[in-house]
């Protein structure tokens, strides 16, 4: 069986929860870097062991979180060694506002996927465009390279977009389905 691990910063539970809904549609574990952002003992050992990576953090100010920037920091040590050459990836991110430059932000995960010699998974799904097309519409924002999500900044996790937790799981499973592919 393929090992996902989902690898992500949340800083206040809005990124956790569309990581927690991407495990659900992968079948994949959890991994998730602290306020300090080190990852917990072992985390290094399950990246290491999965076949597929998968980087979140929500966007701050065009870019990732510095506690997700740090553990890629970090993660050099790995790349010396070419530790997850070959391996799948893929990367969400969540803003507060639409745009929010999130694109920057799922480019420096690709990017650092790139720097690891990891094969990269895109969405693989349409987005809506019609005028019927709603905000609970599987990939509404329109990511292509990734998952898009957006939590207005006066929202609770709870309160996210169900669209935007829909396209999550699909997400996961396509993903998955990557995984087991390449797998074969």
């Amino acid at each position: 069986m393929s090992k996902i691990v989902i690898v992500f910063h949340s800083g206040y539970g809005h990124t956790a929860k569309v990581a927690q809904a991407v495990a659900e549609g992968s079948g994949g574990t959890l991994l998730a870097i602290d306020a300090e952002g080190n990852l917990p003992a072992g985390g290094w050992e399950q990246l290491a062991a999965a076949d597929t990576i998968v980087f979140g953090t929500p966007t701050y100010m065009g870019g990732p979180s510095w506690q997700f920037k740090k553990f890629a920091d970090a993660s050099s040590k790995v790349w010396f060694a070419m530790g997850w050459k070959d391996k799948l990836a893929a990367g969400f991110t969540n803003s507060a506002t639409l745009n929010g430059d999130k694109f920057s932000t799922l480019q420096y995960e690709f990017t650092l996927s790139q720097q690891h010699g990891m094969l990269w998974v895109g969405m693989g799904m349409q987005a809506p465009n019609s005028k019927a097309a709603t905000r609970d519409d599987i990939n509404n924002v329109g990511g292509y390279a990734g998952l898009l999500t957006v939590t207005p900044s006066d929202a609770s996790a709870d309160e996210m977009v169900p669209g935007d937790i829909a396209t999550a799981k699909v997400f996961g499973q396509r993903v998955a389905a990557a995984t087991a592919r390449l797998a074969k």
